[in-house]
């Protein structure tokens, strides 16, 4: 049957409003990228979470590979104005754009646009990954634009508080996750009777890590560098002349009447002995102060 406004059959006419419902899907999609980027720069899933991701799928319930991909799709377009707008537009689908983020850069991203509205994402799938093979400064321009975005910086704040911030390349910080979890499931289970909240667990987490990779050699140091008693003493007090205690020990004076008795009693079967002896005691005696 024809539509006699729309010159279109039925089944025409329901592919239009398919095409047209999934450019508006692809629209709101957009829209939805472009809230997570602003929701993970300004790290609004630190509330308990260790990336924006993982707060994806607790939140609107992405499996965990479709969450970090769209946390990684929403980055990239936020370098990479054409392709946005063609998504904005919904000229461009999720799939699509999911693909040509892979590969694109700002000087390549006109010509991969217009490869988006021409092929399938299945096409364009297929470029994609032949491009990954051929060309592979791309991988190694990845390599490099992680690299040199990796760092770490740390203050200490008004409470004497310190504040670190970091951005790793993902296999560092894997290693690190890795690290977090181990210590923090280490903590729970030595655990208190009211649990840790989990940015607190963290930071004892990190502590512990950062105390085991000393331990382990990294620089283990001595163990006068942690625990220091420090004592504070005057000129005259270190010059004053060394008086014995107003008070005397009864253990002490007991102890000495019976060593005098001994030595009394006693005499030294070899005198050349009994006289080195003296003076090594003596000689301790002498040096004992200096050590302390």
């Amino acid at each position: 049957m024809i539509d006699k406004e729309t010159g279109m059959s039925t089944k025409e006419r329901l592919g239009e409003e398919i095409a047209t419902l999934a450019a508006r899907i692809d629209a709101a999609t957009y829209e939805l990228l472009v809230l997570i980027r602003r929701f993970d720069e300004q790290e609004g899933w630190n509330c308990g979470f260790l990336s924006c991701a993982r707060w994806l799928t607790w939140r609107i319930g992405l499996a965990p590979g479709a969450a970090r991909e769209k946390v990684r799709v929403a980055r990239a377009l936020g370098e990479l104005p054409l392709m946005s707008e063609a998504m904005r537009r919904g000229g461009l689908s999720y799939s699509k754009v999911r693909a040509l983020t892979r590969i694109a850069r700002p000087e390549t991203e006109k010509d991969l646009v217009e490869l988006g509205k021409a092929g399938t994402a299945a096409h364009i799938e297929r470029v994609v990954r032949s491009w990954r093979r051929i060309d592979r400064s791309v991988e190694a321009a990845d390599d490099e634009l992680r690299d040199a975005s990796s760092h770490v910086t740390s203050h200490i704040d008004e409470n004497g508080m310190f504040v670190i911030r970091g951005r790793l390349a993902p296999e560092a910080g894997e290693v690190a996750m890795k690290a977090l979890k181990a210590a923090s499931e280490k903590l729970y289970a030595e655990g208190q009777e009211d649990p840790l909240p989990a940015g607190k667990l963290r930071a004892d987490a990190l502590a512990l890590v950062a105390e085991s990779a000393l331990k382990g050699g990294l620089d283990p140091g001595s163990s006068g560098d942690r625990y220091q008693v420090v004592v504070h003493a005057s000129e005259e007090e270190l010059r004053a002349p060394e008086e014995g205690p107003a008070v005397g020990c009864a253990s002490c004076a007991s102890a000495e009447a019976q060593a005098a008795d001994v030595s009394a009693e006693t005499p030294p079967a070899h005198p050349h002995e009994h006289a080195a002896a003296a003076a090594e005691g003596v000689h301790v005696f002498a040096e004992t102060p200096d050590g302390f």
